[in-house]
C-alpha cells in the first residue's frame, strides 16, 4: 500500500474515501453482468460523494460508478476534485472505461486516482497517466482563436 500524497489530505481522508468506494457497491444495480462497481469522490471542501454502477437492458444506457459519483456531485455544487477511488469485486486493479476517465479529466488533471481492492490495497495513478494527450476546455478555444 502506498503511504505518500500528492495533494493536500490526510491519510484519514484517504481511507475513508478507499472504504467508501468499497461500500458503494453495495447499490450497485447489475442485474445482466454482475459487476458490480462502487467510486467515492472527494470534493475540494472534504465531502465524499459516491456512486455505483447502474446497469440497463439497453445496455448502452449503463451508467459507470465514477460518472454516477460526479454527476451526483456536480448536481449539489461541487466542481472540483482532488481525488477519486474505483472499487469492484475483482482481484485485480480495475481502471475507469475511457468514457469515465474523460469525464473525470472534464474536472482537473490534478485529481488523483486511486483504484481500490476490497482489502484497501489500492494503485495511485494520474489523470495524464490514464488518459495521455488528453482533449480539455483549452483544445476547445485554441480552436476558437484559429478562427
Amino acid at each position: 500500500m502506498e503511504t505518500s500524497f500528492t495533494n493536500s489530505y490526510q491519510e484519514s481522508t484517504l481511507t475513508s474515501l478507499l472504504k467508501r468506494s468499497i461500500k458503494a457497491k453495495q447499490h450497485s444495480h447489475s442485474p445482466y453482468s454482475k459487476f458490480r462497481v462502487g467510486a467515492a469522490l472527494l470534493t475540494d471542501t472534504g465531502e465524499i460523494i459516491d456512486g455505483c454502477n447502474v446497469e440497463n437492458a439497453s445496455y448502452g444506457l449503463t451508467i459507470c460508478a465514477e460518472r454516477t459519483a460526479l454527476v451526483k456531485a456536480v448536481s449539489m455544487g461541487f466542481k472540483k476534485f482532488p481525488a477519486i477511488a474505483i472499487s469492484s469485486d475483482t482481484e485485480k486493479f480495475i481502471a475507469p472505461c475511457g468514457d469515465c476517465r474523460q469525464v473525470i479529466a472534464e474536472f482537473g488533471l490534478d485529481c488523483d486516482v486511486y483504484l481500490v481492492k476490497s482489502d484497501l490495497s489500492y494503485k495511485k495513478l494520474s489523470v495524464s497517466e490514464l488518459l495521455p494527450m488528453t482533449f480539455t476546455s483549452e483544445d476547445l478555444e485554441r480552436a476558437k482563436l484559429k478562427k
